[in-house]
């Protein structure tokens, strides 16, 4: 993009999303070497966000979190169901959404015949030197499943989302300019993303688009493989949502920065399925105490029974098929002797009274295929409103999910080419 560029998808964003400029830069990738770059992740309740209010009672923003893990829950079923040509992908209206679930990168564009209001500029991409339109032979075009040519050789691409948002544009490639942390923007050259033209749905004035980090070919992950080597790690900070912190953030890291090494480095395979925007793990069981409760697999995506669990940083609780949830609820129940009383919301199964936001609960960890990973007592068990403190475990339909409460102070490394993922304790507001 030269000079006169406007700027995209400049905004906050929640856990898998981060703040992302394309702009104009002199710096190309070949310029910074094997560094990689580090991005900050910021949480939709931060005060950081436009979202936040500081009217906000923990609990309600406890409750807000939870209910939109049920709606991002029920996209994922339906995916993981759907043929490898349907592209969906859960919604919810915050700025500029870098989506873990999600594939294809976009931005609304001029001109605009139907668009939601956005406070940023709409990006001009007559105003960018370096923009040019995909043809529909492209292979990024053929890989997005849902494409046409309706103008002659101008791949027009059609997304719709979970929450019936959508969007439908022309897919175009530009340079991207990444505003690092260390304050040396990073940019990359021929980046394939979609130029919206008809744009609607949920989201508000404060969105310009998505961001893709899923596991597909057009995502921002793979189209940087040869400048991060399939590399990306994040570490979420796990502070009280209603803490008054204001300059700890999460960050995301690629390329050399995103290693994950040291002594108490552990690792898991990462399975490959359809479809392959999420990323799967192998669960082999889950331990309360010295009680271990082996995993019945759950299926998802097609192939085999490998990878029976989504990890996905955007949905706030855990997810287990019903029938192993209620095992687990019942060995947790006769391992907890505080005083149990029920939601008045319905909203969890699981919860106990508490006169200090805590209960004496035994140490639950994950077993996945070559990593036992113990969960920190505030990450599964957390005080939704004052006096009530509920099991973050839930059961589903037909799905398992690994939420970012469980992934809350590790940092977490995903290694494409190696397909693995590791997991390192870690100060996330130090790292």
């Amino acid at each position: 993009m030269n000079t006169k560029a406007s700027t995209l998808l400049s905004t906050f964003v929640f856990l898998t999303f981060f703040h992302l400029s394309l702009v104009s830069c002199r710096k190309t990738i070949s310029d910074r070497g094997e560094n990689g770059f580090t991005l900050d992740l910021i949480h939709r309740d931060s005060p950081h966000s436009p979202f936040y209010n500081p009217s906000n009672t923990q609990s309600n923003r406890l409750r807000n979190a939870f209910h939109r893990s049920f709606s991002r829950a029920s996209f994922f079923k339906k995916s993981s169901l759907a043929t490898p040509n349907t592209i969906q992908s859960d919604i919810s209206p915050i700025p500029a959404i870098a989506d873990t679930g999600s594939d294809l990168t976009w931005t609304q564009c001029k001109p605009c015949g139907n668009c939601f209001e956005q406070s940023s500029p709409l990006f001009d991409s007559k105003k960018s030197s370096t923009y040019k339109t995909a043809g529909c032979d492209v292979e990024e075009c053929t890989s997005i499943g849902s494409s046409s040519c309706v103008k002659g050789n101008v791949c027009e691409y059609q997304m719709s989302y979970g929450d019936q948002s959508h969007t439908i544009g022309d897919l175009a490639f530009d340079k991207f300019t990444f505003p690092s942390t260390s304050g040396k923007n990073v940019a990359i050259p021929n980046v394939a993303f979609g130029c919206g033209h008809d744009n609607g749905g949920t989201f508000n004035n404060y969105t310009s688009g998505i961001i893709g980090l899923g596991g597909g070919e057009v995502s921002i992950i793979n189209q940087l493989d040869k400048e991060i080597n399939g590399k990306f790690s994040y570490c979420l900070i796990s502070i009280p949502l209603d803490s008054p912190i204001s300059n700890v953030t999460s960050h995301i890291n690629f390329g050399s920065s995103a290693t994950v090494s040291g002594p108490n480095v552990i690792s898991t395979p990462l399975i490959k399925k359809d479809p392959s925007t999420f990323y799967y793990l192998n669960l082999e069981g889950v331990s309360v105490g010295n009680k271990t409760l082996k995993f019945k697999s759950s299926k998802i995506g097609s192939g085999d029974e490998e990878g029976n669990i989504i990890i996905d940083s955007g949905t706030t609780l855990t997810f287990l098929p019903n029938d192993f949830y209620s095992s687990l609820e019942s060995t947790l129940v006769d391992s907890i002797s505080a005083t149990r009383k029920e939601d008045p919301s319905g909203t969890f199964r699981l919860c106990y009274e508490s006169e200090n936001g805590t209960i004496d609960a035994p140490t639950i960890v994950t077993h996945f295929t070559n990593v036992d990973l113990e969960l920190s007592p505030s990450s599964t068990f957390a005080e939704i409103e004052q006096g009530l403190v509920c099991l973050t475990i839930v059961p589903a339909d037909e799905i398992a999910i690994f939420g970012n409460l469980a992934q809350g102070n590790f940092l977490i490394g995903y290694d494409l080419v190696a397909n693995k993922l590791s997991f390192k304790p870690a100060d996330c507001t130090k790292y």
